[in-house]
């Protein structure tokens, strides 16, 4: 399955409605702990093709990044994790927080 990008509302909504349970990342293309974080999670990617996982690059992507925080509560930070089960956030975390391991906790 990979890793797909997204950049507009409608595809997210698309996710969402076909999806019961996805991995979301928000990256943002100028903040070095984002490129860290971004790296973890190719990382985690790339040994868990499995997993299904989408992500946005904030600077191409603002009005859909602004959407996902106003719809589902979960105030706006890059880098973020956002794990989606049944059109809902059950866990989010941002920054130094998102390592391998922390994705390798939450992908069951």
């Amino acid at each position: 399955m990979g890793k797909q990008k997204l950049e507009t509302i409608e595809q997210f909504q698309q996710v969402v409605n076909e999806k019961d349970r996805f991995l979301f990342i928000k990256h943002s293309l100028t903040c070095p702990i984002s490129q860290a974080a971004f790296h973890e999670y190719e990382k985690f990617v790339a040994d868990h093709p499995e997993i299904e996982t989408y992500y946005l690059f904030v600077q191409e992507a603002r009005p859909l990044s602004n959407y996902i925080a106003e719809t589902f509560g979960v105030k706006h930070e890059s880098p973020q994790a956002l794990l989606f089960e049944n059109g809902s956030v059950t866990w989010h975390t941002s920054h130094w927080n998102i390592t391998y391991d922390a994705l390798q906790s939450h992908k069951n």
